[in-house]
């Protein structure tokens, strides 16, 4: 069972064919699905779940805190099934692929008090951006 499956288990979530196979597309490390890509791949094991059920599901997961939704750049959401687990994220600027990164140190500490202007400051989300190796070669 995966780990987003056993987390929704031990919430109690009813886990209805459709939002199994939801759960199912979206476990695994580095995955960063847009809700169409979850469908066309729910849709592959399931072929009657409907975009709107992905969509439901996916937001219901979000309300839940079992997965994150990642906007980059004004592309489409992507959404994260790593929400407990602190990572930040590495995009390539050319074809948008995600992965997840666990830079060292501690970014809040990095922000100096002077820099802070008097808010207390509970997160921070770091975003690294590059051309994938791919994208680097097929610029090369």
């Amino acid at each position: 069972m995966s780990d987003l499956l056993e987390r929704l288990r031990g919430r109690g979530w009813r886990l209805t064919s459709q939002r199994r196979v939801v759960a199912e597309v979206l476990d695994g490390e580095h995955v960063h699905l847009t809700a169409d890509e979850v469908h066309a791949r729910a849709a592959r094991r399931l072929p009657e779940i409907s975009r709107a059920t992905v969509y439901n599901t996916l937001g219901e997961l979000v309300s839940l805190g079992e997965v994150m939704e990642v906007a980059t750049d004004g592309r489409a959401k992507r959404y994260d099934p790593n929400a407990h687990r602190p990572h930040q994220h590495l995009v390539c600027a050319s074809c948008g692929t995600v992965r997840d990164v666990h830079p060292t140190g501690d970014p809040l500490a990095d922000l100096p008090a002077a820099e802070r202007f008097g808010f207390a400051v509970s997160a921070v989300e770091v975003t690294y951006r590059g051309l994938c190796p791919d994208c680097a070669r097929a610029r090369a």
